[in-house]
């Protein structure tokens, strides 16, 4: 069993402003493991799972009342007929009990989730095992994490297996999509999945989308919110400020994990030239780790010049994050028009290969250039 230090505090730091932490994350992600290493001793731990959950959360006061321990773990929450209500007695009768509510979808996701839970959650978004996390894992070479993607069990296996992956969506349909959304088809709603995973870390367009899958318009729409909440797929907008030549419309769609975006285009095994898109998904969820709270955007101007991540720091000042696997390929043609928009803030450029980070100086622009560990929010 792997500590996962990074996300024990972040737990810990959520129940110290709501009674409920809501874990999330896509299936086999580690949330069961990460909930039992809170301490399950101390805990009351529902598998909402097995059936006989169902009837001990019957009377949700009785249940409450007869925990004899501080903590209050519900596994897979979202199975339970009406978690929202299970969880607002928890919080509004005992709210010296810590809740931690483990989940594959964030509280949008269907009718069963009758109450937001406004005030009295905060939400704790579990993503692949991120770069920091590696040394725990047993110091995995980055490639190994890139091809095998950062489910503990892929990431862990000898050799990558695809019916891994194709056993994962059909169980991630079953148990999440046709359960929270009551969709049917799964060859439709594999057919939409598997061509965002392909087109992942490109732009985004519904029309285009529906006609290269075949289905229609709002189909893809449905599918596409599915995916979003349930957090297989992740949504970057475009920043836009004073500027006047930049896209405005047109999102970016990023798969939750590179495993699943090199099996889904086939990438087996890898070519130089596939790391590059696979680096820039690793650095995003690192950055959906560590700037929870943050808005992360990406700019691209009608020229096509881009760059990959941009985070605003104050009102005027926005920090460019540019991500590269092989720095000396570096042309900063898109971030000096960038700049021209926008000339208060940080310039990364994040490369495995910078460790320990240091100061550059690139074409007359000055950059950090550095490992994902060096992206933080006190930075």
């Amino acid at each position: 069993m792997f500590e996962r230090p990074f996300w024990i505090e972040r737990i810990e730091n959520a129940w110290k402003q709501a009674p409920i932490a809501w874990l999330c994350g896509v299936r086999r992600s580690g949330k069961t493991t990460l909930a039992k290493n809170l301490g399950i001793d101390n805990a009351e731990y529902i598998n909402c799972d097995l059936p006989n959950a169902i009837e001990r959360l019957r009377d949700p006061v009785l249940f409450y009342k007869s925990c004899n321990k501080p903590m209050v773990i519900f596994d897979e929450v979202h199975q339970l007929d009406d978690p929202s209500r299970i969880l607002k007695i928890g919080a509004d009768e005992f709210p010296k009990l810590k809740i931690l509510a483990t989940g594959s979808s964030t509280l949008a996701a269907s009718k069963k989730f009758r109450d937001a839970l406004t005030g009295r959650k905060r939400v704790v978004h579990l993503v692949p095992v991120t770069w920091g996390e590696l040394p725990t894992f047993g110091n995995i070479p980055i490639a190994k994490r890139l091809f095998h993607g950062g489910l503990p069990p892929a990431l862990l296996a000898g050799e990558k297996s695809p019916s891994f992956y194709r056993e994962w969506m059909d169980s991630f349909f079953a148990r999440d999509i046709h359960r929270l959304f009551e969709f049917r088809d799964m060859n439709r709603f594999n057919a939409v999945f598997e061509y965002l995973l392909r087109q992942s870390g490109g732009q985004f367009e519904v029309t285009k989308t529906a006609t290269a899958v075949g289905v229609a318009r709002p189909t893809v729409e449905s599918h596409l919110s599915a995916l979003q909440i349930t957090q297989a797929i992740s949504i970057v907008r475009p920043f836009f400020g004073d500027g006047q030549n930049e896209i405005v419309k047109q999102p970016k769609i990023y798969g939750f994990d590179t495993g699943f975006v090199s099996y889904a285009r086939g990438w087996d095994p890898l070519r130089n030239g596939d790391l590059g898109i696979l680096w820039e998904h690793l650095v995003l969820e690192h950055l959906q780790a560590h700037f929870h709270e943050a808005t992360i955007r990406y700019w691209r101007d009608k020229s096509g010049r881009e760059v990959d991540f941009v985070l605003a720091t104050g009102r005027d000042t926005v920090d460019a994050i540019e991500c590269k696997w092989d720095p000396k390929a570096y042309d900063t043609s898109a971030l000096k028009i960038f700049r021209s928009y926008y000339p208060k803030g940080k310039n990364y450029l994040v490369c495995p290969s910078a460790d320990p980070g240091y100061d550059a100086h690139i074409a007359s622009m000055k950059f950090r250039v550095c490992t994902p560990s060096e992206l933080s929010p006190n930075s």
